[in-house]
């Protein structure tokens, strides 16, 4: 989200941490469910880095993306929430949840942020919530509004490849960076303040979702959470996994075992740096079904030989 409601021209430093006090504005865990896919780009070149000096954003990204596992889960009305009190300065709502793809691109052009909102605070201050979903605002504007109020639900409007509010700061028009508002950050200096009330967990990479199903899913059913469970009628059994910020050179060990031992399992080697990824790894049946019992999917992202997320999947059969 390169443009919003408020135009953002450029990033600032300094600006004062304490000024401002933030909480995460999405109504869900970011380390069990929800995720942070991208931060705000600290790179002025056309090159991208994150606060850490690593590769969670684009060129030219002015805020923090907190992201769903699934396009599914907006059905469900995650909440977005006010990260300070302040004042509704601006809203939009109205747009649909299409999202960015090349038949949507004409329609959401000068639109980027989609359906949002705009919180002004005290000192210069401000805060801009974008992709809501279509009728979820629950704000109007000139209405005071506390910490953690619920502004709308997240939704993938506007310039959006993926359901997730996009948070800017803001301080006198200038883009700020909450996990580094000093800008005084360097690669082998982590931030010494931010504007996090309880700083949300930096994750380099790790799992968005993990499943079993009876064939090799399409890529945009796991993106949309709508895969087909296993069946002991099943031709096959795959265990999938879908993650964020895989690197080259990183592995994903996947492993898939039933009540008779071992299925399959295989370390995939993962070959350039992206911002999502989905392996899978399966074996086709033997016999008339599968034996009945309880089927285990394990996935690990590994770099540099340390495991930076692993989950575990269950199912029963019949």
């Amino acid at each position: 989200m390169r443009r919003g409601l408020i135009a953002a021209l450029s990033l600032a430093a300094p600006a004062v941490a304490g000024d401002l006090s933030l909480i995460s504005p999405i109504d869900c865990n970011l380390v069990s469910d929800c995720y942070i896919q991208q931060y705000v780009d600290h790179d002025r070149s056309d090159a991208a880095s994150d606060f850490t000096c690593a590769t969670l954003t684009y060129n030219g990204h002015k805020g923090t993306d907190f992201a769903l596992p699934s396009r599914a889960r907006i059905d469900e009305g995650v909440s977005v929430i006010a990260s300070a009190q302040g004042t509704v300065l601006a809203l939009r709502d109205g747009m649909p949840d299409t999202g960015l793809t090349p038949q949507t691109a004409e329609a959401v052009k000068n639109s980027e942020c989609g359906n949002g909102v705009v919180l002004s605070h005290p000192d210069g201050w401000e805060t801009q919530y974008c992709h809501l979903k279509q009728g979820s605002i629950q704000v109007t504007k000139g209405q005071k509004v506390a910490a953690g109020a619920v502004l709308g639900e997240v939704g993938m409007s506007g310039f959006a490849e993926f359901p997730h509010v996009h948070l800017s700061v803001r301080k006198d028009g200038e883009v700020i960076d909450p996990f580094d508002p000093d800008g005084r950050i360097s690669c082998d200096t982590p931030a010494d303040s931010t504007l996090w009330a309880s700083p949300p967990p930096y994750r380099p990479a790790g799992l968005i979702s993990l499943g079993i199903s009876g064939a090799v899913p399409e890529y945009q059913d796991v993106k949309d959470g709508t895969t087909t469970p296993a069946k002991s009628s099943s031709s096959a059994l795959v265990v999938y996994a879908y993650a964020f910020g895989p690197r080259s050179g990183d592995t994903l060990r996947l492993s898939f075992s039933g009540p008779e031992g071992v299925v399959i399992e295989k370390d995939v080697a993962l070959k350039k740096d992206q911002a999502q990824s989905f392996r899978a790894i399966g074996k086709k049946r033997g016999g008339s079904s599968w034996p009945d019992g309880t089927y285990s999917g394990i996935a690990s992202l590994i770099r540099n030989g340390t495991p930076l997320d692993t989950r575990t999947i269950s199912i029963t059969m019949p």
